[in-house]
């Protein structure tokens, strides 16, 4: 398996698939949401919507589409996949893109992944019929004890000896999206940390070295735990005390008013790198997000768009991350970036017809020919 100075991991949104049943739920042509990416119109003058992939609206549940796809990747200097991970209505969803296109073709064994568990409610903004006026909950991503440990068995059974397998001081990673949406479905913030304690000593009875879990990091009012447990707030900073080993962001959405120019928005997301700089008792690493716009989900125009997300501003921010990671040199050189495809939320690496093969060049400028 190749090695690389720096590790960059790109969050893969797997729901570019009509192998998984149920998304003909959402997505009823059976092309999962290429069905809203292809549809997608212009919402106002000089909206770089629609946008076409390059590579065609491809089945990524395919093993020779995703041997493809490894292969670009790793060529542009990403090594590492983040594959969104679901668990709903008590049974895994779209697993079939790691399954069946990730973890079946040739190239997988020179590309590492882990899992980040998307443990948000699954609600019909996904269904671009319903999402201009409704807001129904499908299914809620929150779980109780007993759902909560045969999700986190499966992981461990299927995923975590794997050898392609991200691992943090031998340990495999496991990200978690929604701090609060699991501490709500198991009871408060004591039985989270009960938990987790079960976890970590679940992995070690599987032959495993440990667990590295890292979790999520939004706005602070979005991370800590308040109205969780009794009303009580529990704050980012004492998520240690829960059992987490690090933390990185999804999305500059999430802590930031993104209905700006890139270079704007990256001034923020400068302050924020150097607000966690040492807050925790375990690492921050830095994240990059590419872009923001929703519009393709949506009939109606939906505000809230991020702007002059050029090849050329993505680049200063990906250096911007690297800084971060050089000065840093006793954690993983790790980078986070939103992400892979996601197409809908116009993040996305995967080259189109508006910059082309843009974005992944910016990576291997920054990443891979970095001396």
């Amino acid at each position: 398996m190749q090695k690389n100075q720096y590790d960059v991991a790109a969050y893969i949104w797997p729901a570019y698939t009509g192998d998984e049943p149920r998304t003909r739920i959402f997505w009823p042509e059976g092309m999962g949401e290429w069905q809203s990416v292809k549809s997608a119109q212009a919402k106002f003058p000089g909206h770089d919507w629609p946008r076409r992939p390059l590579w065609g609206y491809v089945n990524e549940a395919d093993p020779r589409v995703m041997d493809m796809q490894c292969r670009a990747a790793l060529d542009h200097g990403v090594n590492v996949f983040i594959y969104d991970w679901y668990w709903y209505d008590g049974r895994p969803f779209l697993e079939n893109c790691l399954n069946d296109g990730f973890l079946k073709c040739d190239a997988s064994k020179d590309m590492r992944f882990y899992l980040m568990w998307a443990n948000h409610d699954a609600v019909s903004l996904w269904d671009k019929r319903t999402s201009d006026t409704v807001n129904t909950v499908i299914w809620e991503g929150g779980v109780d004890l007993n759902h909560f440990k045969a999700a986190m068995r499966r992981v461990i059974d299927r995923y975590f000896h794997l050898e392609n397998y991200y691992t943090i001081d031998g340990k495999p990673v496991f990200m978690i999206y929604d701090i609060p949406a699991l501490a709500r479905g198991l009871g408060g913030a004591e039985r989270l940390r009960e938990a987790v304690e079960w976890l970590r000593e679940e992995c070690v009875r599987a032959g495993l070295p440990g667990l590295h879990l890292q979790f999520v990091m939004w706005s602070d009012r979005a991370t800590n735990l308040s109205g969780v447990d009794g009303g009580k707030a529990i704050p980012a900073e004492e998520f240690s005390s829960l059992g987490f080993d690090s933390c990185t962001h999804y999305q500059f959405v999430h802590f930031t008013n993104i209905d700006r120019a890139y270079p704007d928005v990256l001034e923020d997301v400068k302050k924020e790198y150097a607000r966690l700089d040492g807050r925790f008792g375990f690492p921050y690493f830095p994240h990059v997000s590419l872009g923001w716009d929703n519009n393709p989900r949506f009939n109606s125009f939906r505000p809230g768009v991020l702007r002059d997300c050029t090849p050329e501003n993505i680049e200063k921010a990906l250096r911007a991350a690297k800084d971060y990671a050089d000065r840093h040199p006793l954690q993983p050189k790790l980078i986070t970036i939103n992400s892979w495809n996601e197409w809908t939320e116009s993040s996305y690496l995967e080259p189109d017809d508006l910059h082309g093969y843009g974005y992944l060049e910016a990576v291997r400028r920054v990443f891979k020919d970095a001396k």
